[in-house]
């Protein structure tokens, strides 16, 4: 637009809480957190259209095409912030404004009345909170169902005339008075046990009678349970059991404290009513140790007692089936647990040695060969340990789980996995529903079925309906909105998929996977600028891990800006040392076709089929780099062989 034309547009301000007191407390520290801060605030201005025009200091004045891409877009943003403070206890707030009207180009600037409001109800806004004015209420109100307070008249310095501004109420805000009971009482989080002892293995054992009540507690089907990974950022908490109940959205709230005493242990619970901050049930165990398996199952009758839920007999004979009568097998179970659940490549090898000594004290034990399992699905997966060999331990490890308990849910989505990356969709999708049924609340049953059945069909609403379903029982797991973005990823809404890879960087801002997935989202929106940025922080966070890491960065940023000469310069090197650089064949595929070179491509395809690789099933029919090669009979009869060839193709 020519410099000096008006037009009409929202403007969005922002600006962080008592910034500068912060700076004077902790300079050092305050100005990293508002890199962060910028990171994630970015590629959700992006996902709705919005320009950024300037930073100012902490704040950010952007430009919206219309009233209604800024409020969502300031939800969105609010919502991540919120996120990452109850993951990471972060103390950063944000203030928004928003106003509509006209401004002026003037280089690479705005200015006029619509900047000046927007800056001047900003403060207005609680931290975490956002307010818009009348005019921008008017073009809202009917198209979004948050509901918003009119806050009245506001006089505004140097604005001559008084203006109607209104505060769009949070998702987390709800519940007041009467609006309390708005979350269902059979939606439940079951918090962190506190452990009452000093002891390292006393808190093991905290954490995983806690793990091991959700576990028990998800196999009643008229239960929605909330997943470990998102309460166990309450461990330790200091917050209200009403605020807790808004974050999470859930209806009741248990809690409760294991102690140990040598073979004797105390665990103690409530379950409370968030509406009413009222005890529905308290109960007080004092126990021997083995008999902890028959506390865990009492806790969940008395859960669906207590919310008047009824448990089909099925569900209770598994309520009362113990996984192991050695306590010794089960406190090595519960230490692999707690390293499995940290996910990185240290933690999954010591989580694999627990497990694998937890089966050597019980050779009876199901529930320690599917930890065997996943640890080895994920080392090769994730990060490409030995392929071959933990493929081959995977699928023993979920055979011999399943002779010894044909009904454990975690067995079946362990192999519905397992099936899904061997291109088994059709006994992979029994497996998942087998998993669902047994275990309604198991969050990464729901997840895996839509990842590798329903996404590779290209079945999109019902995988949409699936993921989403895991994100509500599970809504601060990172992983999860990975594959929440990677679904729009597939669909080629890019934005979109930024703004969800954005929200999984908030919940674990120190996992590089994370700012690689990032990066080839800005990459496909060709903003190499953020693109650098992401791999960079990929790169730090990886370091070490492969060798040959910042080549392959190179590459696939000469990709996106099809910079051919560096890419036919560097594709061999990485393409030689696969496994030092943390690539894959598939993607060598992809390259060779962009560069024209449809039989190396087909080589590469070849190779991946071969080794069974996980990322050619899931993208071969969505990917758009082989949109150029869709009617080759080669491409053709590679989907046959992978049982694709009967379901819709990606538009």
């Amino acid at each position: 637009m020519p410099e000096g034309e008006r037009h009409l547009a929202a403007i969005m301000y922002t600006d962080i809480v008592g910034y500068t007191a912060l700076t004077q407390k902790d300079e050092s520290s305050t100005l990293q957190a508002l890199e962060k801060h910028r990171s994630l605030l970015r590629p959700l201005f992006a996902s709705h259209d919005g320009h950024e025009i300037k930073t100012i200091g902490d704040a950010f004045l952007v430009e919206f095409p219309s009233a209604l891409n800024a409020v969502l877009c300031a939800i969105a943003v609010q919502q991540t912030m919120h996120d990452r403070k109850v993951a990471t206890g972060e103390t950063i707030s944000l203030r928004i404004g928003i106003h509509v009207g006209d401004v002026v180009e003037k280089g690479n600037d705005i200015l006029g009345d619509a900047v000046n409001i927007a800056s001047r109800i900003e403060p207005l806004a609680e931290p975490g909170g956002v307010c818009i004015t009348d005019e921008v209420y008017k073009q809202v109100r009917n198209k979004y169902d948050l509901p918003f307070v009119a806050l009245g008249e506001k006089s505004l310095k140097n604005v001559t005339t008084p203006l109607g501004v209104y505060k769009v109420v949070m998702p987390w805000e709800k519940p007041t008075s009467n609006e309390a009971a708005a979350y269902p009482s059979n939606r439940i989080a079951i918090l962190p046990f506190v452990s009452m002892s000093t002891s390292a293995d006393d808190a093991f054992f905290a954490d995983g009678v806690t793990e091991e009540i959700i576990s028990t507690v998800s196999g009643i089907s008229g239960l929605d349970v909330i997943s470990r990974t998102s309460v166990m950022g309450y461990k330790g908490t200091t917050k209200k059991v009403k605020e807790i109940g808004k974050e999470l959205e859930v209806g009741s709230v248990l809690e409760g404290s294991f102690r140990k005493a040598g073979s004797k242990i105390r665990v103690t619970t409530q379950l409370i009513d968030v509406a009413t901050d009222r005890h529905m049930w308290a109960q007080n165990y004092d126990r021997n140790m083995d008999d902890v398996f028959e506390v865990q199952s009492d806790v969940a009758k008395q859960v669906a007692e207590a919310l008047r839920v009824k448990i089909l007999l099925p569900e209770k004979e598994r309520l009362e089936k113990k996984p192991t009568e050695s306590t010794a097998a089960y406190a090595l179970y519960l230490k692999g647990r707690y390293h499995w659940n940290k996910r990185g490549l240290e933690d999954l090898k010591r989580a694999l040695e627990y497990f694998e000594l937890a089966v050597h004290e019980d050779p009876g034990f199901a529930l320690g060969y599917v930890g065997v399992s996943d640890c080895c699905s994920v080392l090769r997966t994730n990060w490409k340990v030995e392929p071959e060999a933990n493929l081959k331990k995977t699928k023993t490890m979920v055979v011999k789980a399943l002779e010894l308990d044909p009904e454990l849910a975690e067995a079946h989505a362990a192999r519905g996995n397992l099936l899904g990356q061997e291109y088994n969709l059709r006994e992979a999708e029994e497996e998942f529903r087998k998993a669902i049924e047994l275990k309604p609340s198991y969050a990464t049953a729901h997840q895996w079925y839509s990842f590798w059945v329903l996404f590779p069909e290209l079945r999109w609403d019902e995988a949409l309906q699936h993921i989403e379903k895991a994100v509500e029982l599970d809504p601060l797991s990172p992983i999860i909105h990975v594959n929440y973005g990677d679904y729009y990823f597939a669909r080629r809404d890019y934005a979109k998929a930024l703004e969800l890879y954005g929200r999984a960087i908030a919940l674990a801002p120190n996992d590089g996977y994370e700012h690689v997935v990032m990066a080839g989202a800005y990459g496909k929106m060709k903003m190499f600028d953020d693109m650098g940025r992401e791999q960079a922080t990929a790169l730090r966070l990886l370091q070490g891990a492969y060798p040959l890491a910042r080549i392959r960065a190179e590459v696939e940023l000469a990709y996106h800006k099809d910079d051919r000469q560096t890419l036919r310069r560097l594709l061999p090197e990485l393409e030689s040392h696969m496994h030092e650089a943390g690539w894959i064949p598939y993607l060598a595929a992809c390259y060779r076709f962009h560069l024209g070179e449809k039989d190396k491509g087909f080589e590469w395809l070849e190779r991946s089929y071969s080794i069974r690789e996980p990322e050619l099933i899931l993208n071969i029919k969505s990917d758009e780099d082989l949109d150029g090669v869709r009617d080759d009979p080669r491409y053709l009869d590679l989907l046959k062989r992978l049982g694709l060839d009967q379901t819709a193709q990606s538009k």
